[in-house]
Formats: structure tokens, C-alpha cells, sequence
């Protein structure tokens, strides 16, 4: 932006300085006295010029300056399920990592049995199915009550998502679990950097 600045005063100053009056003529060598001719034009001298014209290019130059960059806008949330910070304590990472595993095979396992014999029939069958999948994972060991904040965030996307109806389920609706399923992997996995 300066060298702008800077060529525009410059031209500026040419413009002007090509108005101010020409400088007076050697006298002729001849007795004669020079034949009068036009009044120069009257003109500002260059340095007066370039003083009022340069102080405004500089105000115009700081001015677009100091003008802050418009701000961007905070990326908008990623769709789905978020479960940063809710696995916590010293089994942490080991738990979200089994909740990931777990939730991925149950997703292949649902959309499996889609494509073949179609056992998982109702939405009971298919919750009933997460929980003693998860039973003989961590052998009885409870993983919700040892991380209630990603429990209960499970929970709600899991409602939110597939709902609480334990009846018959239509390929839509096991469409809607394999994509839950796989979206609570996702982001048990993102929630320990995987």
C-alpha cells in the first residue's frame, strides 16, 4: 500500500509542477525589448502542493490501516455426536476405546444381519443386543457407571436419533441405528485422538 502512496504524490507533484510559470527568458540580443506575451498562468509552487496533497495521503493511508480485518466466523459445530471430555479419570482413554470397538462391530454386525437373515428385528432386540455386547466385552463391568458423562451423552444422541420405541424396526429404521452405532464410534474414537 505505502508504494502507492508514494506514486501517487509523485504524480501529483509532476501534475502541479508542469502548471507552475515557466522561468523568464535570457534576454534578446538585440536592443529590442521582448515583445509582451500572455500572462503566465498563475500556479502553486510544487513543495506547496506536495505539502497539502502528502498529509492526506497519509491520513488515508493509516486510516485503511487501522481498520480491523472483518472477523471470520466461528466454524460452525460439527454434525453428530461430540464426546470430548466426557470419558474421564484413569480408565479414560481405554474405555473410549472399547466404546468405540464395541459400538463399530454392533453397527457391521446390525447392518449384517440386514442383508441376510434379519434376526434383529425390533428395536428391543437391537438394545438388548448393545447391552450384552457390551456385558461380554468389559466382563460385567459397568462402563456407564464409570463414565456417566459419556453415558448420558450416548443416551441422548441414541434416543434423539433411533428413538425409544422397542417395536419393529423397517430398513429406514435399521439404517438409523447402523448410523447411530457408528456415529457413537466416531466420536468415542475422536474423543481420544483416533
Amino acid at each position: 500500500m505505502t508504494p502507492w502512496l508514494f506514486a501517487a504524490a509523485a504524480v501529483a507533484y509532476l501534475v502541479l509542477a508542469g502548471r507552475r510559470e515557466a522561468a523568464p527568458a535570457l534576454p534578446p540580443l538585440s536592443p529590442l525589448p521582448p515583445a509582451p506575451g500572455p500572462a503566465p498562468a498563475p500556479g502553486l509552487h510544487p513543495a506547496v502542493v506536495v505539502g497539502l496533497v502528502v498529509p492526506w495521503l497519509v491520513v488515508g493511508y493509516l486510516a485503511l490501516q487501522s481498520q480491523s480485518p472483518a472477523p471470520t466466523p466461528e466454524p460452525a459445530p460439527a454434525p453428530g455426536l461430540n464426546l470430548r471430555g466426557t470419558f474421564t479419570g484413569a480408565e479414560a482413554a481405554s474405555d473410549a476405546a472399547i466404546t468405540a470397538a464395541l459400538l463399530g462391530a454392533l453397527a457391521d454386525a446390525i447392518e449384517y444381519d440386514g442383508s441376510h437373515d434379519r434376526r434383529l428385528a425390533t428395536g428391543t432386540q437391537l438394545a438388548e443386543l448393545r447391552a450384552v455386547s457390551r456385558e461380554y466385552r468389559t466382563s460385567g463391568v459397568s462402563l456407564g457407571a464409570r463414565q456417566p458423562l459419556a453415558r448420558d451423552a450416548i443416551k441422548a444422541f441414541l434416543d434423539r436419533e433411533v428413538g425409544t420405541d422397542g417395536g419393529p424396526i423397517d430398513d429406514a429404521g435399521r439404517a438409523r441405528w447402523v448410523a447411530a452405532f457408528r456415529e457413537v464410534s466416531r466420536a468415542a474414537a475422536a474423543a481420544i485422538g483416533r
